[in-house]
């Protein structure tokens, strides 16, 4: 493959050595699950899989069947469960069970569809679902008044096996918030009317990465953290040696003279102060670079921060080299975020946004992905 002019870089051995940095966090008895949706969080959701399950995570999640299909599809093997779903396509319900994958149930509905759907299938068919449940958050998730219906619903369905729940939290990142407390208390009780039924739900979770950091006491039977595998601290100001797996960076095309007043990128809202130089970085909002982070990035060129200046464009965008003292060239390299550049959570807080969202805008045919392995003392044995 040539080489493009964008890139990711995506460093497995940190993801390594975030998933055994969180393994050892874990309460006694506590399963990780690796939560690898959206593409492994725009990382490759195969890879991280790999590498997650090679570093001590024993499940996998998904959002969506068609990733958890995917995964499949890959050769992974470990158990892997997937939440958001439609009782409108029952084929791929069939294949996800088929495949052997556990199902989230969100609602009655689905729990009645998954009941029926089972009742029709050959006998000795199975199907491991986990049942989510609100606590709060108001989302994809059963109301608390359903739980009790839908768990006698899946215990008559025939080759259901009913693991455990599961809920979200809405307010982890924020240690002082109460909610997260009272989230707990409610998923303890939902746990408790289920085992009054009979059921035994040995594998329940709650955690997100920010209570799987803050929160041992929640840890339940499992934890799912996401944001924390890759490299990112949920909670700001909170450290837990992570380290960054991504780097967004290009090559620079342009680099030439610009006089004091003269404006750059369109409608020239920004016109250089002095005579300096500007640098073209070939990246844009058609490549995920959103248009309004005008006057909130720093490009980072050989260590170096340098400001993003005027309209960020669908291919491209401008960076001011001043009097250009470090002699930035085209044969340089630009650092979007990650190593050499800003951290995705620096930037995401100076946009407003989360670093979720940063690190799932780099997107499309014109960025590549290169994997590299360099991480002293994590294993990516798992990745082929």
């Amino acid at each position: 493959m040539a080489m493009t002019l964008a890139r990711l870089r995506i460093n497995l051995g940190a993801i390594a050595h975030n998933v055994r940095t969180i393994q050892g966090l874990l309460a006694p008895g506590a399963e990780l699950m690796a939560v690898v949706k959206a593409d492994g969080f725009n990382h490759g959701a195969t890879r991280v899989a790999r590498v997650a399950l090679a570093n001590g995570a024993a499940r996998l999640g998904v959002a969506t069947f068609e990733e958890a299909l995917e995964l499949r599809r890959e050769g992974i093997e470990a158990p892997i469960l997937a939440w958001l779903w439609s009782t409108h396509d029952e084929a791929t319900v069939l294949r996800v069970i088929a495949a052997g994958i556990d199902i989230g149930v969100t609602s009655l509905e689905q729990a009645e569809f998954l009941a029926a759907l089972m009742k029709a299938q050959p006998e000795g068919t199975t199907v491991r679902v986990s049942v989510k449940v609100d606590t709060g958050i108001h989302r994809s998730a059963m109301p608390v008044e359903d739980l009790g219906p839908a768990l006698v619903v899946l215990r008559e369905a025939p080759g259901v096996e009913i693991s455990g729940l599961f809920s979200h939290l809405a307010c982890a990142d924020d240690p002082d918030n109460p909610e997260t407390d009272a989230q707990a208390e409610r998923f303890r009780a939902a746990i408790e009317s289920g085992r009054r039924l009979g059921l035994e739900l040995p594998l329940n979770h709650i955690c997100n990465s920010a209570a799987t950091l803050s929160r041992k006491d929640l840890h339940f039977g499992m934890v799912r953290p996401g944001l924390a595998i890759y490299g990112h601290e949920p909670i700001l100001g909170h450290e837990n040696d992570l380290i960054p797996a991504m780097t967004w960076e290009s090559d620079i095309t342009v680099v030439h003279p610009i006089k004091a007043g003269e404006g750059s990128s369109y409608s020239l809202t920004w016109r250089a102060p002095k005579d300096g130089y500007i640098a073209i970085v070939p990246m844009g909002y058609a490549d995920g670079l959103p248009r309004n982070i005008q006057d909130h990035l720093e490009v980072g060129i050989n260590g170096h921060l340098y400001p993003q200046v005027g309209r960020v464009c669908m291919d491209q965008i401008v960076v001011d080299l001043g009097d250009n003292p470090h002699q930035v060239s085209t044969q340089d390299v630009a650092v979007i975020f990650g190593e050499g550049g800003l951290d995705a959570t620096t930037l995401a807080t100076r946009m407003g946004s989360i670093s979720h969202e940063i690190i799932c805008r780099p997107k499309g045919p014109r960025i590549q992905r290169i994997y590299e392995t360099a991480m002293p003392g994590a294993s990516v044995a798992g990745d082929a």
